[in-house]
């Protein structure tokens, strides 16, 4: 073993010195470098938005809600606590949800209105870390928290009065009849760069049950978290059994699975698309070591009339493959995870050159986040090895086949 390593090294140094294979061996350890740092930088960035959809996004929207189908909900203080009796379900919290269009100074912008009870509220949603000014437990019985987006839409700061035109939800086949206007007060404003931005409008339960007219018990729907967020669509009709009235079940998997999904398909996408690079840089491998042994026909067949058995012969070729593909997954590494924590500030910085932010509205967040997983990082650089292993072995089984006595006998 001993000798080939030496040997591998001597091969290395001599391979450095010549011209075109110098070029081929660059070349090929150049793709692995990049394909490395590549396929370390994408995953590291799709790790990011999962972490992202499940910290920011699945922490603001409801994991399950049972919604009231033809009639409210009634007694949901006791239905409440019967929810955060089941397992898995970690706090449970009533609200009355309605469409309505929210009205400022002649503008008129579509809005989502939402009564809740506040200290309920952030025990399932962590919307107050995202709102300046009022927070929801500190909310009068006239004030509303609405999001940024739909605040710049309509010209709002906070302070402003606005209209709420609501359909009377007592009567939604009757089209014609007049809306519900509510009066309301901007107390603070939502900027939590997702969806809730654009449209939603939070106010205290007991203002939507006075405008329409329901009884302090009275409801249209209970939202529960989970401590297992994944299994919301598994838990929500078992946990919804033990309510007995007639709702409708969403689950985030229903509203915000399709982007999970597209997470994963890219993260697959990225896995095949990458390991192709790395497995065509790791098979230019095989061009430079056919190249390198047949320069080295003479000295192959030197070493073996001077003893060297075929295995010599082979480790030495494969070790000088490995040893390249060593140090290229090693750099490789290194780039990718130093790209990957500093991903962030590279893509504000891109969009502040391009003065465009080509996340913004699109996806949940606005920036390019990145987690690093370490056994992410464990697969990439075995795989390229295994890869480069394999590469390396028909060359250098060729090597070990090379016949003295035709070689010196020319």
């Amino acid at each position: 073993m001993s000798l080939s390593l030496l040997l591998a090294q001597r091969f290395r140094k001599s391979q450095r010195n010549s011209g075109f294979m110098g070029f081929m061996a660059r070349s090929s350890s150049l793709g692995i470098i990049l394909g490395v740092a590549v396929l370390i930088l994408a995953l590291s960035v799709v790790n990011g938005f999962q972490q992202q959809l499940v910290e920011r996004l699945l922490a603001l929207v409801p994991h399950v809600e049972y919604v009231a189908a033809d009639r409210p909900i009634e007694q949901w203080p006791q239905k409440q606590q019967r929810l955060e009796r089941q397992d898995n379900v970690v706090a449970a919290a009533p609200f009355i949800a309605v469409n309505a269009m929210a009205q400022y100074r002649g503008k008129l912008e579509a809005a989502q209105v939402r009564g809740v009870v506040p200290e309920l509220e952030t025990r399932v949603s962590i919307v107050d870390d995202f709102i300046s000014g009022k927070k929801l437990t500190e909310l009068d019985a006239n004030e509303v928290i609405i999001g940024a987006q739909l605040a710049k839409a309509l010209g709002l700061e906070r302070g402003d009065s606005l209209t709420l035109l609501m359909t009377d939800i007592n009567n939604p086949s009757d089209a014609l009849s007049a809306p519900i206007r509510l009066n309301v007060q901007v107390a603070g404003l939502i900027e939590s760069h997702g969806p809730l931005d654009k449209l939603q409008v939070y106010l205290p339960l007991t203002a939507l049950q006075q405008a329409f007219a329901f009884t302090e018990d009275q409801v249209t729907g209970l939202r529960i978290t989970l401590g297992d967020v994944f299994s919301a669509q598994s838990e929500s009709m078992r946990i919804g059994r033990s309510l007995d009235d007639y709702v409708y079940v969403n689950s985030w998997v229903r509203t915000q699975g399709g982007l999970y999904q597209d997470i994963q398909m890219v993260r697959t996408i990225v896995y095949l698309s990458v390991f192709l690079i790395i497995a065509v840089a790791s098979f230019n491998i095989i061009s430079s070591l056919f190249m390198e042994v047949k320069e080295k026909q003479s000295a192959i067949a030197i070493l073996r009339t001077m003893g060297a058995s075929d295995v010599i012969i082979m480790l030495a070729f494969m070790l000088q493959g490995v040893v390249s593909a060593v140090i290229a997954t090693l750099i490789g590494a290194l780039v990718g995870v130093l790209l990957a924590l500093n991903i962030t500030d590279i893509f504000v910085l891109w969009s502040d050159f391009i003065g465009e932010n080509k996340l913004a509205g699109v996806y949940f967040i606005d920036f390019l986040p990145a987690q690093i997983h370490w056994q992410d990082i464990a697969l990439v650089a075995a795989i390229t090895l295994v890869i480069t292993v394999l590469a390396s072995i028909y060359p250098a089984w060729q090597a070990a086949k090379i016949d003295p006595a035709k070689v010196l006998g020319n």
